[in-house]
């Protein structure tokens, strides 16, 4: 079963310094259809003006992926990290038994514009911890390459849930099969562009939830970026 939600359908908010699309149940909007998928908690797409950002505040229990698409995302937080975060990184902070964090666009002349993604933890109250590493283009360029995972292995963050994330970059001719167990859930969502998975047609920020599936083919791509999510049923 495969069900397409459309990019205008999710939530909205508008703070003047953050622009916030909403995939799932967040802050001021509430739809109890759309409460996550699986483990998938949230996936918000914002766009922070440049000089704002969140203050410092808190997080517990939860496995935290910052996927920044462009401008650049200062991080700080109560484990002493102080990083930056440019597109093509991927960033994991584990809040575990509890963290605060910081997040900025300390740039002067352009929005930054990233994923914020929250999946539920398969273990609770462990120590907070941080990861970032650069995932080359070439490594997505037509393929789906694990970015997320329990394991943390072949360039993938370590994340302590029973998910895992691909991303992958598709035009032209490119396309790509990619295996699923029908037993689990598996998410979609459309970074950019327009892409076809098993006939569906999607542009940037449409999502497709999936399930008692056992393979996505993906073709049809025209400046696609993809985020491929497999997820505890």
């Amino acid at each position: 079963m495969i069900n397409l939600r459309k990019s205008q359908d999710r939530g909205y908010a508008d703070h003047g310094w953050l622009k916030s699309f909403h995939s799932f149940s967040f802050g001021g909007y509430h739809d109890p259809k759309f409460m996550g998928w699986g483990n998938l908690r949230v996936i918000n797409e914002d766009r922070v003006v440049a000089g704002k950002g969140f203050g410092k505040h808190g997080h517990r229990n939860m496995e935290i992926i910052s996927y920044v698409l462009s401008g650049e995302l200062a991080h700080q937080d109560s484990m002493g990290n102080v990083k930056g975060i440019p597109p093509g990184d991927i960033q994991r902070m584990s809040a575990g038994a509890g963290v605060t964090h910081s997040e900025f666009n300390h740039a002067k002349d352009q929005t930054t514009h990233f994923l914020q993604i929250w999946i539920e933890p398969n273990v609770q109250e462990i120590e907070p911890s941080y990861e970032q590493k650069t995932v080359p283009q070439i490594e997505k360029d037509g393929k789906l390459y694990l970015v997320a995972s329990p394991e943390g292995k072949d360039g993938a963050v370590k994340i302590h849930a029973d998910a895992k994330v691909y991303a992958g970059l598709f035009n032209g001719p490119q396309s790509r099969s990619f295996a699923l167990d029908p037993k689990r859930k598996a998410y979609a969502h459309l970074i950019r562009g327009t892409l076809s998975i098993n006939g569906y047609k999607l542009t940037g920020g449409d999502a497709l939830f999936i399930e008692n599936e056992s393979s996505l083919k993906i073709d049809n791509g025209v400046d696609a970026e993809i985020l491929i999510f497999e997820l505890s049923h």
